[in-house]
Parts: structure tokens; C-alpha cells; sequence
């Protein structure tokens, strides 16, 4: 028995160091990674308004206000301000988050698989996921909002309500989706109280349970009050650049988001994660069902998102994998629990399921289907090749306000890199005289169209199977 403890607590300060270090590794490998999609908005542009103005000056200018809570931002400015405005520390902000991320991942699978060689193999194949990994080496909030929900479910999990008070805190103020994750999680708590602890509502709904969730919803309450009273809006205004996006889905775009939904979820790899879980229920049926754990984890699965679920299917706006990581990793680790509880040669299944999602970063779609470049470390090229094109501008005296590119380059190029430069690329218009494309920028038939007609490709660079090509107008 002694042993065994030794073991446990060298096994933990292994584990420990271990995450530290890998932390830190991705820092290094990633700190010269520029903002990328969204982040340029959620972490550039609202940072830097914090920035140039005041920490506390959350009244984020119309023409890119997206409603939500300046959080990343906020954090970004403590870090500038205190090392400089510099994009490698955007990234040393990541950090702590990053390993807190390991760190909370490996606590959940531990309450759910016995073991610590189990628990190794099963934390692993929840950070492979592509759309999880690719946010280690991003500057973004969703890393912050996994480690907050993780956070909040190890409180709750293994009774620490300090700690479960501290993540749902968090989760109200950091973004509009992490506290649909706080109402996502109120309704697992709800849900795993009244049907798998068989409480009865009137003990479930006490002083103490009411209290709790009132004062840690207190800092989003307070927001969404102010943004009313202040903007009289949240999420769009008539002048909003997105006022467009944000309407309610007709019955023909309902559909389509229904199959986006389903894409999501089988996308990069998961597939397989899918298909191993359809084919366990039909061989194993309710004996999978039967145990309380997977049963929290397959409800987990759906309650934490529900209210993000609904309000994708319901409107016209575009919606990103990275909104359900939360559930990627509850089904990740289902299947892991199934596998193995219920199968023989798990080495190979296992085997299977690892490639498959290690493999699914390599799915290139063809350049006319929209992909989600922020949710595969596909894309990860494409930040050294951006630096080498532009270098080559430079070289060859071309303008950069001369050269048309398109979402998320079109922005100026101190918003990416923190460079200084307030130089800016031009909106496409067909007429352009140069064009900057990248494959890892979704462009509709019309304008590639236009791109091989009209244009001529005057450089490329390449580097696995991301390129950017450096395009001029063809002389008529």
C-alpha cells in the first residue's frame, strides 16, 4: 500500500511537470502564429481598443463591436501593458489556460475511467481532437472557456463547489456562448440530480443551489443589463457590420444548418469517433446505457451545448466547430469508457480511432467547399507562408494597399502580427491589379471565377498542402 502511494504522488508530479513543459513547447512553437479568423476581432481589434484607450473601456466601437463581453481583450491589455504589445505575448496569455486545460481535462477523465495507464491512453485521445488541439497554438478565448467549463464540471464532480463556483463566475462574462455553456451546464446539474442521484425537485432547488448560480451569474447579469441600458442592444444594430447574418433561419436554412450541425460533428476525423459509438449501441444496446457514468457523459454531451445547438439552428449566421468542443470531448471520452468496458482487441480499435482523428488535420476539401481553417491544424502553414509572401511584396516594391485579398487577411497588418505596420490589403473587386490568396481563405465560385479568368499567378508558396498564390490582373 505505501508503494502504491508513492507511486500515485510521483505519477502526479510527473504529470504535472509533464503538462508544464508541454505547455511550453507549444508556446515556442506557436508564439510567431498571427491571429487567425475570428480572433483577429476577438483578440486584435477589441485588445487593442482596450489597449490604445482603457482597460475598462468595454464600449467597443460600432463598426466592430460582435456584443460580447471584451474578456480576451481585457486579459491581452494586463499582458501588453506589463511585457509590451507584442504578439508573442498574446500567445504567454494562452499559456496558463493551455495547461490548465491539461491539467482539467485529465481530472475529468480520471472521475471516469480507473486506471492511471487508462487514463493516459483516454487523455490523449481527447487533446488529438483537431478542433481542440488547433486552439493550443492559436491566440483565441475558446481555450479559456474549456478551461472554465472543465473547471466548473471538476468542481461539481468531485464536490468542490469553490471551485465549481469559480468556473460558472467565469463563464458568465468571458463570451454570449460561455454562458450558454453555464445554462448548458445548470441544466446536466438539474438533469443528474433529479434522474441518476433521484432527488426530488424541491430538495434539488434549495437556498443554497438557487444562491450559488445567482451569484456566480452575477458578472454576465451585469453585462447584459449594461449593454441594454448603454447600447440598447446585444448581439447586432441596424449599422452592424454582422446585422446581416444575425436573422431568424427560414425553414430552407434551418435545414442546411441541421446538416452543418451534423458536419460539425463527424468533421476532421470524428467520424470514425461517430461510427465506433452508433455501432456500440447496436451491439451493446442498454447495457451501455445502464451505467450512471457513460449515461453523464452522453448527457453531458448534449446539455452542455443545447442552448449554443439552438441558437445556430435558428439563425442565418455561419457557426464554427470550436462552439462545441465541450461535447467533442464528453463523446471522445464515451467512447473510450465503451471501449473499454465492452470490447476485446481494444489495442487496435483504439489504434483506429487515434489515427483517425490524428489524420482527420489532413482533410482538404476541394478550394469550392467551405472548410473550418480555425478548427485543423491543417492551417498552421499558412502564418510562416503569410510572413514569406509578404516579404516578397516588400522585395519586389508592390504596395501592399495595391494588393486585394480576402477574410481574414483583409485587415491592416499590425491587427495579425502586432508588427506596427497600419498598412492594409484591399477588398476584392475583380479589378485589383495584385491578389493575395491563400486555400485557407473561403472564397465563393463567383470570385475563384473571376481569379482564373482574369488573373495570371505571378508567385506561389507552398508548404505542405497550404499555398498562398500571389496573383496579377491578365493585360486585355
Amino acid at each position: 500500500m505505501p508503494e502504491q502511494i508513492i507511486d500515485i504522488f510521483t505519477f502526479k508530479k510527473i504529470k504535472n511537470i509533464f503538462f508544464i513543459f508541454f505547455g511550453i513547447c507549444l508556446f515556442i512553437i506557436s508564439n510567431n502564429n498571427g491571429m487567425f479568423w475570428d480572433n483577429v476581432l476577438f483578440a486584435s481589434k477589441m485588445g487593442n481598443h482596450l489597449y490604445f484607450n482603457s482597460i475598462f473601456n468595454w464600449t467597443i466601437p460600432n463598426e466592430f463591436d460582435p456584443g460580447h463581453p471584451p474578456f480576451l481583450g481585457f486579459l491581452l491589455t494586463i499582458f501588453w501593458k506589463i511585457f509590451g504589445h507584442k504578439l508573442w505575448v498574446a500567445h504567454l496569455v494562452m499559456l496558463p489556460f493551455i495547461i490548465g486545460v491539461f491539467y482539467q481535462l485529465f481530472n475529468f477523465v480520471s472521475y471516469f475511467i480507473n486506471g492511471t495507464i487508462k487514463q493516459i491512453f483516454a487523455f490523449v485521445l481527447l487533446i488529438i481532437d483537431p478542433t481542440l488541439s488547433t486552439q493550443f497554438v492559436i491566440v483565441n478565448p475558446e481555450v479559456i472557456i474549456v478551461f472554465f467549463f472543465f473547471l466548473t464540471l471538476n468542481g461539481y464532480l468531485f464536490k468542490k463547489n469553490i471551485l465549481k463556483f469559480i468556473g460558472l463566475l467565469f463563464l458568465s462574462i468571458i463570451s454570449f456562448r460561455s454562458m450558454m455553456l453555464f445554462g448548458g451546464f445548470l441544466l446536466f446539474d438539474i438533469y443528474n440530480k433529479l434522474y441518476l442521484e433521484k432527488k426530488k425537485i424541491g430538495s434539488i432547488f434549495n437556498f443554497k443551489f438557487l444562491l450559488l448560480y445567482f451569484l456566480s451569474s452575477l458578472p454576465g447579469l451585469i453585462y447584459v443589463v449594461w449593454r441594454l441600458l448603454t447600447m440598447g442592444w446585444l448581439q447586432t444594430h441596424p449599422n452592424s457590420p454582422w446585422a446581416s447574418l444575425w436573422k431568424v433561419a427560414t425553414p430552407k436554412i434551418f435545414f442546411k444548418n441541421i446538416i452543418t450541425l451534423i458536419h460539425r460533428y463527424l468533421d476532421f476525423g470524428r467520424v470514425f469517433i461517430f461510427l465506433f459509438l452508433v455501432l456500440s449501441l447496436f451491439i451493446f444496446g442498454k447495457k451501455i446505457i445502464k451505467s450512471t457514468k457513460n449515461k453523464q457523459l452522453l448527457v453531458l454531451s448534449i446539455t452542455s451545448v443545447i442552448f449554443i445547438i439552438l441558437a445556430v439552428l435558428f439563425s442565418t449566421n455561419a457557426f464554427g466547430h470550436r462552439y462545441f468542443i465541450v461535447s467533442f470531448c464528453c463523446l471522445n471520452l464515451l467512447a473510450f469508457s465503451i471501449l473499454n468496458s465492452y470490447f476485446f482487441k481494444k489495442k487496435i480499435i483504439y489504434t483506429f480511432l487515434f489515427l483517425g482523428l490524428i489524420t482527420g488535420n489532413l482533410w482538404i476539401y476541394p478550394r469550392t467547399i467551405s472548410q473550418g481553417w480555425d478548427a485543423t491544424l491543417a492551417h498552421v502553414p499558412y502564418h510562416s507562408l503569410r510572413i514569406e509572401a509578404i516579404n516578397y511584396l516588400k522585395d519586389n516594391k508592390i504596395k501592399i494597399s495595391e494588393v486585394a485579398t480576402f477574410f481574414p487577411n483583409l485587415n491592416k497588418l499590425d491587427h495579425i502580427d502586432f508588427s506596427g505596420n497600419q498598412q492594409s490589403f484591399s477588398k476584392f473587386t475583380g479589378k485589383n491589379k495584385y491578389v493575395f490568396y491563400a486555400n485557407v481563405f473561403n472564397l465563393t465560385d463567383e470570385e475563384y471565377q473571376i481569379l482564373d479568368k482574369n488573373y495570371s499567378r505571378q508567385k506561389e508558396f507552398s508548404k505542405f498542402n497550404i499555398s498562398i498564390i500571389i496573383y496579377t490582373l491578365k493585360e486585355k
